[in-house]
């Protein structure tokens, strides 16, 4: 059950940056992994309902700051612990996708692993919730996101079978 009571270790506002900056760091490797990712998309076969290729980079700079919001309201509950821990390693999976789908072409494996990413990113919203319920919250806006990732993953995949 969350606890209203909040831990303010000393360099708090220095851990939020700490935070925010594994967030970039994974963001970074997805973008050095993509750098022409825009027309990559452009020239796959899309269903009818994928979003235009400007609309990722404004959704996953406000997801990533939830993210980096998210785990540092944990941290400051708990210190750096076991849902830490699953944090981290979500934010792994997240960084690998962009080069299997965009680096590789490899759509398959792709979706093999924005599943295991979308696991992932659920074991930490039940961890979270349980020190704090913003924090857990905070996650479902990209645990969405990335649910419908995983769809369009899946639809690219199989629309361009030829292609991967």
């Amino acid at each position: 059950m969350s606890t209203d009571v909040v831990r303010r270790p000393p360099g708090s506002l220095w851990a939020l940056a700490g935070f925010g900056l594994a967030v970039l760091i994974t963001a970074v490797i997805g973008g050095l992994a993509a750098a022409d990712a825009g027309g990559q998309y452009a020239a796959l076969a899309q269903p009818a309902w994928a979003p235009p290729s400007w609309l990722f980079g404004p959704v996953w700079t406000v997801l990533y700051v939830l993210i980096a919001i998210s785990g540092w309201l944990v941290w400051r509950r708990t210190g750096f612990g076991p849902a830490l821990w699953v944090y981290a390693g979500q934010l792994v999976l997240n960084a690998l996708w962009t080069p299997l789908f965009f680096g590789a072409g490899w759509f398959g494996w792709a979706f093999a692993e924005i599943t295991v990413l979308w696991l992932a990113i659920g074991a930490t919203v039940v961890l979270f919730a349980r020190i704090s319920r913003a924090a857990a919250w905070l996650l479902v806006p990209y645990w969405l996101w990335v649910s419908f990732a995983a769809a369009l993953n899946f639809a690219i995949w199989q629309l361009n079978q030829g292609a991967s």
